[in-house]
C-alpha cells in the first residue's frame, strides 16, 4: 500500500509530505484548494506524462517520491530483480521535472524509464478519475473493462498478436499471388548475379592481400637494389661500418682495464653489435628470398582488374562485393521460401486458425464474465437509486474476427426511461451517468488485485442518501484495501477513517496550497463547512457529528 507522499515545487504546493494509513480515507477542501492536484502529483510518480507546466512558478525543477509497502507483493519483487533493481520491503517511486520539461525517474534510487515507473505501477494502484465515466461511453473502454475484471487481458494480448501474424501472413500470400511474375524475374536475376560472384570467388580479406602483394612486385627492382646496398653498407662493403664497429668495440675493451669508465660504453657498443648482426641476418633472409616475378606481377594485376570490373559493374567498392553478395543470397533465400503460393497460403490458414483458436477461448471467458458483472453492477445501481434500472454486457458478434476477438463489448443500461436497454452512451442524464460509472468502478476495483484504489471526485452528479450509501461503499472497500477518495460530499467524507483538509494559502503575495491531517474536532469543522457552506453553525456542527457518529 501507499505509505508516504513527498511533493516539492509541484503547481501551487511548495513543499508537502503526507503519510497515508490502510483503509477509508479521504481528502477534502474548497474547490480549487489543490485536492486533485495531489492525486495528478502521485500519477506524476507512477509514470504519467508531464512538461514544464507542472514546474511551480520561481522553481526550478517540480520533484515528487511516493512510497510503498511492498513486503507481501512477490510480483513487485519478481519484477525489480528481473529489471536488476533493488528490493525490500518498502519501494520508492521518483520523478524530477525540470523547468525545461526534461523528466528524470528513479525506482529505489536507481536511474529507471517512464515506462518502467508505468510497469511497476499496474501492480500497485488504480487511479479512478473524475472523468472515468467519459471514458467508459469508448467501445475499446467498455471491452478493456470487461477483460480486466475477468482476468482475460493476458488472453486478450495473445489474441491481438495471433491476428496480426494471421493478417500479416495472408498479406504476404496475397502478395505473391498479385506479384509472382515480377518475383521470379527477380528471383531469376539474382539467381546469375549469385553465380558470377560466386565464379570470381573474391573475399574482402583477398582485397588486402592483393593491394600489399601487387605494391611488393611492382616496385620489387626497388627493393633488390635496396637491401643490397644496405648489406653493402652494414657488412660486405670495404669500408662496413659493422667491421668499423667490431674494431672501436674491441679497442674501449682493451682501455676499460685503465679506466673503468670506458666499460659503459664498451656495453653499449656490445649491444649495437648484437641488434646490427640481428639487422644483417634478417636483410640477407629477405635479400635471398626477393627476385622479379614479372608472370606472378601481371597475373596479380589481371585478378585486380576483373576485381574492379565487377565492382564497376554492381556500382560499389571491390571491398564491398562479399557484402553485396551476402545480401543478395538473404533474399535469394527469402524469395525461395516465400515463392511457394501453396506453402505460403497453408501458413496462412494455420495462422488464422491459430487466431482463432486463441479468440474462441477469449470468447468462452468473456461470456460468464459479462453475466457476472452485469448482474452485480445491477445489484449496486439499485442501491444508488437508480430505481429498476440495470446494466447488461452485450456481446455482439464480429464477422470475420478482429484484433480484439471475435465479439465487440457494449455496456447497455436498462430500466431508466423504459423497458429497452439502450449504449451507456445514449444515457441522457448526467447524475444518472455518474452513479452508473461509480457502480461500475467499484465492482472492477473489488476485483483488481492491486492494494490501492484512488477515487478522484467520481461521485459528481450525486447527493443526498445517495452519497450515504457511496459512502458505505467506499468504506467498505476499505476493509478489504486501501481506498483514498477525493470528494465534495461531507456523506462520503464522513465514511472515512481519516480525513486530510486541502486548503490555499497566501505566502508573499503566492497563492499555494496546503494540507493538513483533521482530529475528531477538525473533522467536524470540516465536515460543518461541507454541509453549510460559509457559515458554520450550531445546527450544521450537529449534523456533522451525526454524520460522522
Amino acid at each position: 500500500m501507499l505509505l508516504h507522499l513527498a511533493i516539492r515545487d509541484f503547481v501551487i504546493v511548495d513543499r508537502l509530505e503526507l503519510d497515508f494509513a490502510s483503509g477509508f480515507s479521504a481528502l477534502t477542501g474548497e474547490t480549487g484548494a489543490g485536492k486533485s492536484i495531489l492525486i495528478d502529483a502521485l500519477a506524476l510518480a507512477l509514470g504519467e506524462r508531464a512538461d514544464a507546466g507542472v514546474v511551480r512558478a520561481g522553481s526550478e525543477k517540480a520533484e515528487v517520491a511516493a512510497t510503498f509497502d511492498i513486503a507481501r507483493l512477490s510480483s513487485v519483487s519478481a519484477w525489480l530483480i528481473a529489471n536488476d533493481l533493488e528490493t525490500g520491503d518498502e519501494l520508492l517511486l521518483r520523478r524530477v521535472i525540470d523547468g525545461s520539461g526534461r523528466s528524470r525517474a528513479y525506482i529505489n534510487g536507481s536511474p529507471a524509464t517512464v515506462q518502467q515507473l508505468r510497469e511497476v505501477s499496474d501492480h500497485l494502484i488504480d487511479i479512478h478519475g473524475q472523468h472515468a465515466h467519459q471514458s467508459l461511453l469508448r467501445a475499446d473502454a467498455q471491452r478493456a473493462l470487461l477483460d480486466g475484471h475477468a482476468g482475460l487481458a493476458g488472453l486478450a494480448s495473445e489474441v491481438a498478436a495471433a491476428f496480426q501474424a494471421w493478417r500479416t501472413a495472408e498479406k504476404t500470400w496475397r502478395d505473391l499471388a498479385a506479384r509472382g511474375e515480377a518475383l521470379m524475374r527477380e528471383r531469376e536475376q539474382l539467381e546469375w548475379q549469385i553465380q558470377e560472384l560466386d565464379a570470381l570467388a573474391f573475399s574482402a580479406d583477398e582485397w588486402s592481400e592483393l593491394e600489399t602483394e601487387h605494391k611488393r612486385l611492382s616496385h620489387a627492382a626497388s627493393l633488390i637494389e635496396g637491401a643490397q646496398f644496405a648489406l653493402a653498407t652494414l657488412a660486405d662493403g670495404e669500408v662496413a661500418c659493422g667491421a668499423q664497429i667490431d674494431s672501436v668495440a674491441a679497442r674501449l675493451d682493451n682501455l676499460a682495464e685503465f679506466d673503468p669508465a670506458l666499460a659503459a660504453v664498451a656495453d653499449l657498443l656490445e649491444s649495437v653489435q648484437a641488434e646490427l648482426g640481428e639487422a644483417i641476418s634478417s636483410l640477407r633472409r629477405y635479400a635471398d628470398r626477393a627476385d622479379l616475378d614479372p608472370e606472378r606481377l601481371a597475373e596479380t594485376e589481371r585478378r585486380l582488374e576483373a576485381v574492379h570490373d565487377m565492382a564497376r559493374k554492381y556500382r560499389c567498392r571491390p571491398e564491398e562485393l562479399p557484402h553485396l553478395l551476402a545480401g543478395w543470397r538473404a533474399r535469394w533465400a527469402d524469395l525461395g521460401e516465400n515463392a511457394d503460393p501453396a506453402a505460403l497460403q497453408a501458413r496462412a490458414l494455420e495462422a488464422e486458425a491459430g487466431y482463432r483458436a486463441l479468440a474462441e477461448r477469449l470468447s468462452a471467458g468473456r461470456r460468464p464474465a459479462a453475466a457476472r458483472l452485469a448482474e452485480e453492477v445491477s445489484a449496486l445501481m439499485r442501491q444508488l437509486a437508480l430505481g429498476s434500472g440495470h446494466l447488461e454486457v452485450a456481446l455482439m458478434p464480429v464477422v470475420g474476427g478482429a484484433a480484439f476477438g471475435l465479439e465487440q463489448v457494449e455496456l447497455r443500461v436498462g430500466g431508466l426511461a423504459g423497458s429497452e436497454a439502450r449504449p451507456l452512451s445514449k444515457v441522457v442524464s448526467g447524475g444518472e451517468l455518474s452513479r452508473i460509472s461509480l457502480a461500475i468502478q467499484v465492482v472492477t476495483s473489488r476485483s483488481a488485485s492491486v492494494p490501492t484504489l484512488i477515487f478522484d471526485e467520481v461521485d459528481v452528479g450525486i447527493g443526498g442518501g445517495v452519497a450515504e450509501i457511496v459512502g458505505r461503499l467506499l468504506r467498505e472497500l476499505g476493509d478489504e484495501r486501501q481506498v483514498l477518495c477525493v470528494t465534495h460530499l461531507p456523506q462520503v467524507a464522513a465514511r472515512a477513517r481519516a480525513q486530510w483538509q486541502v486548503s490555499k494559502t497566501q505566502r508573499d503575495g503566492v497563492t499555494l496550497s496546503r494540507i493538513e491531517a483533521l482530529d475528531d474536532s477538525g473533522r467536524v469543522e470540516e465536515i460543518a463547512r461541507m454541509l453549510g457552506g460559509v457559515e458554520i453553525t450550531a445546527i450544521t456542527r450537529q449534523h456533522a457529528r451525526e454524520l460522522l457518529g
